[in-house]
C-alpha cells in the first residue's frame, strides 16, 4: 500500500510540474489532488525536493527501459527499410507515451532553473539520441547498409530535425500527424541519400 501511495505522489508531481513547473506546484495543491494531508505525504517524502529528485529518477527508469539506454540499446536493423521502422516506433512512442510527454515538458520548463535538469534535458533532446545513433549507423556501415563516413555526424543530423519535430508536436499538437509524416518523409531521404 505504501509504494502505491508513494506511486500515486509521483504520479500527480508529473502532472503539475509538467504543467506549472516546480516553483508553480505547492505541497498543499499536490496533497489536496491525492486527497492526503501533508503530514500523509510526508510519510513517503520528507520535502518538495526528495519528491522531484524521485521523479526525475523514476522518468529516467522509465526512458531508459522503454526507448535505448547504453545498457539497452536498440537492435542495429538488418536493412535501410528496418532503419526507418525503429525511427518510426521511436517516434510513436516518444509522441504518444503520456509519461514521456510530460516529462519533456517538464525538463523544458525546469532545464533553466535546476542543473539536473539541464543535463537531462541536453541528454535526451540531443547527446543520448547522437550517441545512440552513432552506434546504430556505425553497425550498419559495418554491415554495408550505409555509405561510410563519419558516424557522429550522420547521427547528429539524422536526429536534431526529428528531435525539433516532436517539440513541436509539444508545443502545437494539431501538428502531429503532419510532423510523422514529416519524420517517415526525412528519414527516407536519409536512405536515398546514405543507403547503400
Amino acid at each position: 500500500m505504501a509504494k502505491d501511495t508513494k506511486d500515486r505522489i509521483l504520479a500527480a508531481a508529473l502532472d503539475m510540474f509538467s504543467q506549472n513547473g516546480y516553483a508553480g506546484t505547492n505541497i498543499r495543491e499536490l496533497t489536496a489532488s491525492l486527497g492526503l494531508v501533508k503530514s500523509g505525504l510526508y510519510k513517503h517524502f520528507t520535502s518538495k525536493e526528495e519528491i522531484w529528485d524521485s521523479l526525475l529518477d523514476q522518468m529516467v527508469a522509465y526512458y531508459d527501459e522503454r526507448f535505448g539506454s547504453p545498457e539497452h540499446l536498440p537492435p542495429v536493423p538488418d536493412s535501410l527499410e528496418g532503419l526507418t521502422a525503429m525511427t518510426m516506433q521511436m517516434v510513436d512512442f516518444t509522441i504518444h507515451d503520456e509519461n514521456v510527454i510530460k516529462t519533456r515538458k517538464l525538463l523544458t520548463i525546469e532545464q533553466f532553473r535546476d542543473e539536473r535538469a539541464r543535463e537531462l534535458a541536453t541528454k535526451h533532446f540531443l547527446t543520448g539520441l547522437t550517441d545512440m545513433f552513432t552506434r546504430i549507423f556505425t553497425g550498419m556501415m559495418d554491415k554495408g547498409l550505409l555509405r561510410k563516413d563519419d558516424p557522429a555526424m550522420l547521427a547528429f543530423a539524422y536526429t536534431a530535425p526529428i528531435s525539433a519535430l516532436i517539440h513541436l508536436c509539444d508545443r502545437e499538437p494539431e501538428k502531429t500527424e503532419d510532423a510523422i509524416r514529416k519524420i517517415e518523409a526525412f528519414s527516407r531521404h536519409f536512405i536515398m541519400t546514405y543507403g547503400v
